[in-house]
């Protein structure tokens, strides 16, 4: 089954899956006898392609992240927090609207030049949290389209619908990846820089006259591709898509990082004296891996590991702003991860022949875009200072929970209808002691998994293959986490009727179009 069939067939809605131990009457039975605290500012760090490997703290080679390491030692390390999809847009869809990406269809990795992904007049977790006071602010990378899609979005105009039209006050982003044209920002709506003598034109079929070609202009290119990434060239770099003109206004990949730190920066400046809340998505660990002079070496491991550094730096950098400005106290700050790592994912950046004993999944099984743990367990880092007590916690939680919890961390009601797989896991995220608001979760590559207490049933056949009546639920995949982390023993065929349950309740979730209660 190709990508649009597959999106096409989770397009059918989802079942509620069993919510878990604390009902949502005994939650508010909490907060009304003891009021919660709330952060009055939010800081959501999302970091691109990092693995659960990568993060010193988290068992990768001593030294690698030492800001993060220390940083995590004052808040709290979740050890069982996952993507809800291996790769980035369904990802980041997920996390905004509060609804599994397999839910719409056109939500897998997106092109450059696609539209909106996100129905405006959806509810939001920027939405809301504008709702509860805040000024809400979007810098690096989105993924998530703009504009009215290929062929229709102009460039040279400002652009809609985009992100400031699903509860982003400010924007500043790039507007799919930095392997994607086109390559250059988007400030609230309009491109940075734009030269209107020389107008910008992107489109996924075919290059421009006189334009730079990956294929044919290879050898000048400062960065050789190994698959894909070889049509436009932008600084020296093979993309995939092709754009022409604006010149002046294209990014330099060595400088990204620095771009979005100072955005970042400058917006925790300019509303010190408000609530905010803050995404900053960062392009590091993801290809191309072209670090600041300054990163470079800095490692043993080549570009991947600079820009691993890089993007340690890039939230020291981050957080000591929070620090100059007085708001440690005041903010909620999550760092985690997109999805899993990939070591080599297009470019010849030598990620692979020096990556030594090095493991960016840790030892969990598989990668970003595939169905096993190392493609959608993250680092997660919660901190509060003041307000939360350090430690580890191994509650189950996703990132399509961070609406419901950010809503009700500032005491926002979400509605019924909205955010409808989000779960309200704020309890947990104040006290370590506090059980997860699920005990179960779906995640996405082209197939989907679901997660019950320790057991992790893989939907059957060929990566695209999804659940329904003509698959048998005897040719998934069953693992037992506890005794087998490493996903190495499929146990389908001894534990059937555990695989038949389990494929149920997946078949009940496309079939509902919701989990959240």
């Amino acid at each position: 089954m190709n990508r649009r069939s597959f999106l096409k067939a989770f397009g059918l809605g989802a079942a509620a899956l069993a919510m878990g131990p604390r009902t949502f009457a005994e939650t508010a039975g909490q907060a009304a006898s003891a009021p919660m605290k709330r952060p009055r500012n939010i800081l959501f760090i999302l970091a691109d392609d990092l693995g659960w490997g990568d993060v010193s703290c988290y068992g990768a080679t001593p030294g690698l992240t030492p800001f993060l390491d220390d940083y995590a030692k004052g808040g709290v390390r979740f050890t069982d927090a996952h993507s809800p999809a291996s790769t980035c847009t369904p990802t980041r869809y997920a996390i905004f609207t509060g609804q599994y990406a397999w839910r719409k269809p056109g939500t897998g990795i997106a092109p450059g030049d696609s539209a909106l992904l996100i129905d405006p007049a959806m509810t939001t977790l920027p939405k809301l949290m504008q709702q509860s006071g805040m000024v809400t602010g979007a810098v690096g990378k989105w993924h998530l389209g703009m504009g009215p899609g290929p062929g229709k979005t102009d460039w040279n105009k400002p652009i809609k619908p985009s992100g400031n039209d699903v509860g982003f006050d400010y924007t500043f982003l790039m507007a799919a990846t930095a392997d994607r044209t086109p390559c250059v920002y988007v400030e609230n709506g309009t491109v940075v820089g734009l030269d209107p003598n020389d107008p910008i034109e992107v489109n996924y079929r075919h290059n421009y006259p006189g334009e730079a070609d990956g294929k044919r202009d290879r050898a000048s290119l400062k960065m050789d591709w190994d698959f894909g990434h070889n049509q436009a060239v932008v600084n020296g770099i093979g993309r995939i898509g092709y754009m022409k003109g604006g010149k002046k206004a294209r990014w330099v990949d060595e400088d990204m990082a620095d771009v979005f730190v100072e955005k970042a920066c400058a917006f925790m400046e300019r509303n010190k004296d408000r609530p905010f809340f803050l995404y900053l998505g960062t392009n590091d660990i993801h290809v191309p891996r072209v670090p600041h002079p300054r990163f470079v070496g800095k490692t043993p491991f080549g570009p991947r590991g600079d820009v691993t550094a890089q993007f340690d730096d890039s939230v020291r950098r981050v957080i000591e702003k929070l620090r100059e400005l007085g708001l440690e106290q005041e903010t909620l700050v999550v760092i985690t991860s997109d999805n899993g790592p990939m070591v080599n994912d297009g470019y010849k950046d030598r990620a692979v022949e020096l990556l030594g004993d090095h493991k960016p999944a840790g030892d969990w099984r598989g990668h970003k875009y595939t169905p096993y743990e190392g493609g959608h367990r993250l680092p997660f880092i919660v901190r509060w200072d003041g307000a939360i007590a350090a430690g580890t916690n191994d509650a189950l939680v996703s990132l399509v929970d961070l609406g419901a919890t950010f809503a009700a961390l500032r005491g926002v009601a979400v509605p019924q209808e909205a955010l409808p797989d989000s779960f309200d896991q704020s309890a947990t995220f104040l006290d370590a002691g506090k059980p997860s608001a699920r005990t179960n979760l779906i995640c996405q590559d082209y197939r989907l998994n679901l997660r019950e207490g320790n057991w992790k049933y893989i939907v059957p056949g060929p990566a695209g293959n999804t659940p329904g009546p003509k698959n048998n639920p005897l040719n998934g995949e069953l693992y037992d986490l506890t005794t087998d982390p490493a996903e190495k023993t499929n146990l389908v065929k001894r534990q059937p009727e555990r695989a038949k349950a389990m494929y149920a309740t997946l078949l009940k979730a496309i079939q509902a179009g919701r989990t959240r209660p």
